[in-house]
């Protein structure tokens, strides 16, 4: 009896033995055929450092008044982060963490006042500039929001710039679209004109009320022509050089529905806002679409009517969500 005993226990022993060789086997095998064999696809397109950007964080400013109302540009300085706001007539101050710190600005037509402030950017020396695009001016500030000058004019009565609209300062240079009279400017930072581009049209090198406007490290220039919706490009010398739409060539159907801001990368990709259906394109320099990220919400990477874009040294996008009532960053 006890040998039997013995003999089961010594067969059952064996059982267990090769149950873990085999187990043992079968583990070492599919961990081999798994990280050797087996394609992840989830980590490279986590990290594609030529997809689309990531969202980082949103900006709403304060409560009731305080709110950002109807956010149209986005301007980051050294110590700040401006917003103009049409719909309350003022610039809306942030420090760079998104806390807001103070605004500046009324309704009105004198130094210092709004009726609608649009494209807005900063000149590396702490100063901001406003392109009021009802006033037909371009207001030059301190850091603290004080009234300066007029940029350009001695008067906002004179008119050299009717219809203001975006406004960026690149290399020294201030780049303006005007929407009414369907132009692009270049001035030097005293305000004398450097260049003249466009009139009212539909063939290359005409616009229809072109909104933002860019210029990339060889100042080329980039026109977003909203009416027409398409982005043309020129040299720094004012030449036609292509059409950016999302077709092959430029000269197909446009992916662009009332296209609005525009903003350069480090890479050189071209983002470009698509108003009406709330989504975000990215062409490469030869204006092939790379990527779209976007789409109608308030969620996390969602906008409802977005207008104003800004691209920044450190990699990081700021876009003005419209509707939705604050700024979103992605990096």
């Amino acid at each position: 009896m006890e040998a039997a005993s013995a003999k089961w226990a010594f067969k059952k022993r064996n059982v267990y033995n090769l149950m873990a060789l085999i187990f043992l086997a079968i583990s070492t095998a599919f961990g081999y055929l798994f990280f050797t064999q087996t394609e992840v696809s989830s980590i490279p397109q986590m990290v594609n450092p030529n997809g689309p950007p990531t969202f980082n964080r949103a900006i709403y400013g304060g409560f009731g008044e305080d709110a950002i109302a109807k956010g149209m540009d986005v301007a980051v300085t050294d110590q700040f982060m401006y917003v103009t706001d049409a719909k309350s007539h003022n610039i809306q101050v942030f420090d760079l963490g998104g806390t807001p710190v103070f605004k500046f600005g009324e309704q009105g037509a004198g130094p210092g006042k709004f009726q609608f402030p649009y494209g807005i950017c900063g000149d590396g020396q702490g100063n901001v500039y406003v392109a009021d695009l009802y006033n037909g001016s371009i207001s030059v500030h301190d850091t603290k929001g004080k009234f300066i000058k007029w940029f350009g004019e001695k008067d906002p009565k004179e008119k050299t710039i009717e219809s203001p609209g975006g406004l960026r300062i690149i290399d020294n240079k201030v780049y303006v679209t005007d929407i009414t009279k369907s132009k692009a400017y270049v001035f030097d930072m005293t305000g004398k004109k450097l260049l003249e581009i466009g009139k009212i049209g539909l063939k290359d090198g005409e616009f229809r009320a072109p909104n933002a406007i860019t210029a990339d490290q060889d100042g080329n220039i980039y026109v977003v022509d909203t009416g027409n919706q398409r982005v043309q490009v020129f040299d720094k010398t004012g030449k036609f050089m292509r059409i950016i739409n999302g077709s092959k060539d430029g000269r197909g159907t446009s992916n662009l529905v009332n296209p609005r801001g525009i903003g350069l990368d480090s890479q050189g990709r071209i983002f470009v806002i698509s108003n009406l259906t709330h989504y975000i394109h990215a062409f490469d320099k030869n204006g092939q679409q790379l990527f779209v990220f976007g789409g109608n919400g308030s969620s996390n990477g969602q906008f409802s009517l977005p207008n104003g874009l800004l691209t920044t040294p450190n990699g990081e996008i700021y876009i003005t969500d419209t509707i939705n009532q604050r700024v979103v960053v992605f990096d």
